[in-house]
């Protein structure tokens, strides 16, 4: 009891530190320490709150324990006893909930993602089956009220994308959807087949966190940035104008070019934005080699052969293969019910954290 309620102790300190720091005038003055500290802040909130309720409910155990030891009225020692089994319960409950609080999560959880889809093996049925992911994905972000934003794609012959590149923007983005990297495969009779047999195709997903200003600070004099007219399907012009953007980061040879949008700017804004997070990947890659050596709900996006999860349409089933989750609910899965896929995969991985925490310790 008394090493937990240190580690608590030690924590709340600290948040009360902060507290204070985030009202100083020179760190007000300096945006990068100010919105690290901000995040720091807000961060711990839900430690200190689970503090303040685990040192009631011990609080209350020795309250009760104090009145079965002294009390003499057995209808009042009755009541006591009860109160002590719940407190107990609330006290088991409490501290598991407060170790999983404890563990590290994710830095980057918080962040907005950029997804990018990308139709694999089995020709135009692939390129159908991005389409299908995207719309899975955006009636998913509709229904968490998060905004998604078309960066690039590149349309299929058949319907549906080659590969479709978009931003999401909310709240806790990143720490949600982190879990769809991988490849998907499907398993139905394509609209091309005349013969009515099952062909399987496949996609693959890969989520990033958005990097900000404050992740990757981009010198103007490493990028060289060219524009050139936007280009339709079959090589038409979309505009006149010099409104598509490529920049090349010159020391590390990353390539983004973005002629989504009409004005100039706005496909620069995109362009720097998907340039930060592609800068931002290389280093945070290193991070994601070593969590998913050793956790399987989450696939290193640098493995785009790791298949995670499979859609049978005749059997109307979906299968995520790193928790052996099987549900006959492909339909409505399909129109963004994502949830409690993604819910069952925290609940592994915050297991699996806690393992590792134990076993650290």
């Amino acid at each position: 009891m008394s090493t937990l309620l240190n580690k608590l102790e030690v924590i709340y300190k600290r948040w009360e530190e902060i507290g204070e720091q985030i009202a100083q005038p020179d760190v007000v003055a300096d945006m990068k320490r100010y919105v690290k500290l901000s995040k720091d802040y807000k961060d711990l909130q839900p430690v200190v709150e689970a503090y303040r309720q685990y040192k009631n409910i011990i609080s209350n155990i020795e309250n009760a324990k104090e009145i079965l030891v002294n009390e003499k009225d057995d209808e009042f020692r009755s009541l006591a006893k009860d109160e002590l089994t719940q407190l107990t319960s609330d006290y088991e409950k409490m501290e598991e909930h407060i170790r999983l609080l404890l563990i590290p999560s994710d830095p980057q959880d918080d962040k907005n993602a950029i997804v990018e889809i990308r139709a694999g093996t089995g020709g135009d049925e692939a390129g159908i089956f991005a389409g299908d992911l995207f719309r899975m994905y955006s009636h998913y972000c509709e229904s968490r009220n998060w905004k998604v934003d078309v960066v690039s794609m590149t349309e299929s012959s058949m319907g549906g994308f080659k590969e479709i590149v978009f931003n999401v923007i909310g709240e806790g983005v990143y720490g949600l959807l982190k879990y769809e990297s991988g490849v998907h495969r499907v398993q139905r009779v394509p609209q091309t087949e005349t013969q009515g047999r099952v062909h399987t195709s496949a996609a693959s997903v890969v989520v990033l966190p958005e990097a900000d200003e404050f992740d990757v600070e981009l010198k103007q004099s490493d990028i060289r940035k060219d524009t050139y007219c936007s280009s339709g399907p079959g090589g038409q012009s979309v505009n006149t104008t010099y409104s598509a953007v490529r920049l090349t980061h010159i020391p590390t040879g990353i390539v983004v070019a973005i002629q989504d949008e009409k004005s100039q700017l706005k496909n620069l804004d995109k362009a720097m934005r998907i340039l930060r997070t592609r800068i931002f990947e290389m280093e945070y890659q290193k991070y994601l080699d070593e969590v998913s050596s050793k956790r399987k709900t989450m696939v290193s996006t640098g493995d785009r052969s790791a298949k995670i999860r499979t859609y049978n349409y005749p059997q109307n089933r979906v299968t995520d293969h790193r928790i052996n989750l099987t549900m006959y609910n492909l339909t409505v899965f399909m129109d963004g019910n994502i949830q409690d896929t993604i819910e069952a995969l925290q609940v592994a991985e915050n297991a699996e954290r806690l393992k590792e925490a134990v076993i650290a310790s």
